[in-house]
């Protein structure tokens, strides 16, 4: 019998009753959760597939975050939750919205903090389809995707995708390419000239 029970307990598969705890438990969370975001993009993956592929009870990925995107967050290193850029770019007049997501995007891409997540993530989307999938997935439709549906306009996927376009081709061409002047060019010199189309592109008819 406690042969048995050895090797019940060394069975790969979710573990229930008692919560494990820990920083290893969450470690193993969110290094399955990289695995499962890279191999099945962001809209595929679960919270379910991921405690499967940790080896846990969905219930304990549950205890440690409290949505996907929670989870996305932890396991991309990301510098700041989408609940709070989505926050800030909503709240305030709607004809100055194109302003307040550029300048909290480049802001956030700029920092210190933001500038070698980001970089890390636009190269791995170049080189990798499965990495473009989920960055696509995730840009498109946990962040620009809920803006643009938020300002209440016709096609939202679309104004969302053309926004990703300009913000992602930014990033691009300012980071990895650093083409000038483009690549030195401050904050207050960049906001005036994108918010327009930005702008545009979520709220005009």
């Amino acid at each position: 019998m406690t042969t048995s029970a050895d090797d019940s307990e060394s069975a790969p598969r979710p573990r229930r009753g008692r919560r494990p705890s820990g920083e290893d438990t969450r470690a193993t969370v969110v290094a399955a959760a990289r695995s499962e975001f890279a191999s099945r993009g962001y809209e595929t993956a679960t919270m379910r597939s991921i405690a499967r592929a940790a080896g846990v009870d969905a219930r304990l990925v549950h205890h440690y975050f409290d949505s996907k995107e929670d989870l996305f967050v932890a396991a991309m290193e990301l510098p700041i939750h989408p609940n709070d850029l989505i926050e800030k770019v909503l709240d305030g007049p709607r004809d100055r919205i194109g302003e307040r997501l550029v300048r909290f995007f480049l802001g956030v891409w700029d920092s210190p903090e933001g500038r070698p997540v980001i970089l890390a993530l636009v190269r791995s989307a170049v080189s990798h389809d499965d990495a473009a999938q989920m960055l696509q997935q995730f840009v498109t439709g946990a962040i620009l995707g809920r803006i643009a549906s938020a300002v209440d306009t016709p096609d939202p996927q679309m104004r969302a995708a053309l926004v990703a376009s300009q913000m992602t081709g930014l990033v691009f061409v300012r980071h990895v390419l650093k083409i000038e002047p483009v690549a030195s060019a401050s904050l207050d010199e960049l906001v005036p000239l994108l918010a327009p189309t930005v702008q545009r592109y979520l709220t005009a008819p």
